[in-house]
């Protein structure tokens, strides 16, 4: 079963509709980078894992089943137009350094996140933050409502928008004003470092009892902190939260 997020967000639709009709033929050594990175987080989002073998037995068996279902094809050529029709904002690239697929305000599984900016065990991320050194970026990975029964006491950080430029981020319980991370955070533009903000309403989605998909905010700079173990961030973001997503950033303030 296709992983929720394929149709809710952006991966290239030209890209996508051109590899889905010539599937047969694909030739992914003659991919430019980004394309190669839109082709990972396809394949992620389809057959679930990640391979950068593309001569392996299983990859070539997955890709030959795929392109052997014309049916399955043309829903996916479908539904990837019906949700592109129904897209109501307008997406803008963000400067990482590199060819990334991810656009600001689109939305994407955490897999496909991690996969488009070339870390290729993705499974193996289980905290709400990831520091990436390769590229010099800080994922975080923010749930806004959380439950009892999701999240420990260590883990139920207190994450919200301010307003539409600041959002207030709590850290590990463990991370100390001084430690690496801790100074990290806090001198990312001196050090050359991005900081990535993604939010999800829920864990789960309520219609699909899968992992909810994270909506792309941008990156932020730090403004201040209070406290450590764990530390409460002032982020600015260097595009403000669209109204339609600041309903739900915000919701936490009261209380």
């Amino acid at each position: 079963m296709l992983k929720n997020g394929l149709y809710e967000q952006i991966i290239n639709k030209g890209f996508l509709l051109g590899l889905l009709k010539n599937l047969k033929d694909l030739d992914a050594d003659k991919f430019t980078p980004m394309e190669k990175r839109m082709f990972r987080m396809f394949y992620v989002t389809v057959f679930g894992k990640v391979t950068e073998d593309r001569n392996s037995p299983e990859f070539k068996e997955n890709i030959t089943e795929l392109s052997q279902c014309p049916i399955l094809l043309g829903e996916l050529e479908e539904l990837l137009e019906y949700r592109y029709d129904k897209i109501d904002f307008i997406d803008e690239p963000v400067d990482l350094g590199f060819d990334c697929p991810l656009d600001l305000y689109c939305t994407y599984t955490r897999d496909q996140i991690l996969t488009a900016m070339d870390f290729l065990k993705p499974q193996t991320v289980r905290e709400g933050v990831k520091w990436l050194p390769e590229i010099k970026a800080d994922l975080f990975f923010v749930t806004l409502n959380k439950s009892d029964k999701d999240y420990s006491p260590t883990t139920m950080y207190k994450d919200y928008s301010i307003n539409e430029w600041l959002f207030h981020w709590q850290s590990q319980s463990t991370t100390a004003e001084g430690s690496p991370t801790g100074q990290r955070y806090i001198h990312h533009k001196s050090r050359g470092s991005r900081v990535l903000l993604f939010v999800r309403e829920f864990k789960t989605d309520r219609l699909t009892g899968m992992a909810e998909a994270y909506s792309y905010l941008g990156t932020m700079d730090y403004v201040k902190h209070t406290g450590e173990r764990p530390m409460n961030i002032t982020w600015k973001l260097q595009k403000p939260i669209p109204a339609k997503y600041l309903k739900k950033t915000n919701k936490l303030v009261v209380g």
